[in-house]
């Protein structure tokens, strides 16, 4: 006996949709020529397709969570950025008010210091090798040149904020990029990411602070302290867990902006299940619910590749750290070089929010 076309999967003559019926959204042809802002290109994108379409979304989503007042936003961010001449953008962000807490690497923090101090970066030239880069005190970042003399110049302020820490009293990262900002504000008149975050209270959080030149600085400082016959200080990264989850456990509704992934990332994402960890495990005296509402991420990494750059926030879900979209949770992803899509759409944010 024949089934009747809509039992076996059979498309009836007459009934295809129309996509006005079943209220599905509408794209529309891009008019470079009608965009006349940011703002404007930003909406018209968001109604075509792929990666512009990803962009066109995630300027809603932070939008959203930007005017949200009651919203507590981190900003997570890894790769050269700074040394690709970004550092400005993400202190922008700080001077607008629209970041609460920054986590980051401390490479990223280190050439933004050079920057900060009136250092150079120079561009690499293909012609050199590795080699004669090295020779000559040129260390290579893709298709950019940090100088030797830059990183040696730098751990001169370095150790004056160390100085200025007490040898017997432990410190986190937010608390050294705290006390390096502050320095950095007596020593240099120029705009910078930690200058910005040390005059604003805002945490920087570098949770691999040991894997950065950096941490090399601090390593150094102990080691020549001890042999000249003082207290070494002690870093304690614990102390930066602890600050970070108070934070973010205090807040009605948490957000998140990522640029790149890695630690920076997941350190930040972490926090939900943290706190789901210690309520379970302490048997309710501490801890709880804590899970980000918003998110936003720039990376070009596909999940596929397995490694956290790429863990999309439907995963995220699964672990504990993201309210779930039918909850009420609003993501955006897009896949592209953070150097394209992070100025169009903080620029176009900012139009949007009359902030420029």
């Amino acid at each position: 006996m024949s089934q009747p076309a809509d039992d076996c999967g059979m498309r009836s003559e007459g009934g295809f949709g129309t996509g006005w019926n079943h209220e599905l959204k509408p794209l529309e042809p891009f008019d470079v020529t009608k965009a006349r802002t940011f703002d404007e290109m930003l909406t018209q994108l968001s109604r075509t397709a792929f990666n512009g379409r990803n962009l066109g979304d995630a300027a809603d989503v932070l939008c959203e969570m930007f005017n949200d007042p009651k919203c507590f936003v981190v900003g997570t961010f890894s790769g050269a950025m700074t040394i690709a001449k970004m550092g400005l953008l993400l202190t922008e962000m700080l001077d607008q008010g629209l970041l609460d807490a920054v986590v980051s690497t401390g490479a990223l923090m280190c050439h933004g210091l050079v920057e900060q101090i009136g250092h150079t970066h120079f561009r690499y030239d293909p012609s050199w090798g590795d080699e004669r880069l090295y020779k000559a005190g040129y260390a290579r970042v893709y298709d950019t040149l940090e100088l030797e003399k830059n990183l040696d110049d730098a751990e001169h302020i370095v150790t004056r904020a160390l100085h200025d820490m007490s040898p017997g009293q432990p410190f986190g990262s937010y608390e050294f990029c705290r006390r390096l900002g502050e320095r950095l504000n007596q020593e240099h008149a120029a705009r910078g990411i930690l200058q910005s975050a040390a005059t604003r209270g805002i945490p920087v959080y570098v949770p691999a602070f040991t894997d950065s030149e950096l941490g090399i600085d601090v390593y150094l400082f102990n080691l020549l302290a001890a042999q000249d016959g003082y207290a070494p200080i002690q870093f304690d990264p614990l102390r930066d867990v602890r600050d970070y989850l108070t934070r973010a456990s205090n807040a009605e509704r948490l957000g998140l902006f990522t640029v790149g992934g890695g630690v920076p990332r997941n350190w930040a994402q972490q926090v939900g299940p943290l706190a789901e960890a210690i309520y379970r495990r302490s048997g309710g005296r501490f801890g709880g619910l804590v899970r980000f509402r918003y998110a936003v991420r720039i990376c070009p990494e596909p999940a596929h590749w397995g490694g956290l750059s790429g863990c999309t926030y439907s995963e995220g879900v699964s672990w504990g750290k993201f309210i779930p979209p039918e909850e009420g949770g609003r993501f955006a992803e897009v896949y592209a070089d953070a150097t394209l899509a992070w100025p169009i759409l903080i620029r176009g944010v900012l139009e949007r929010l009359g902030r420029v």
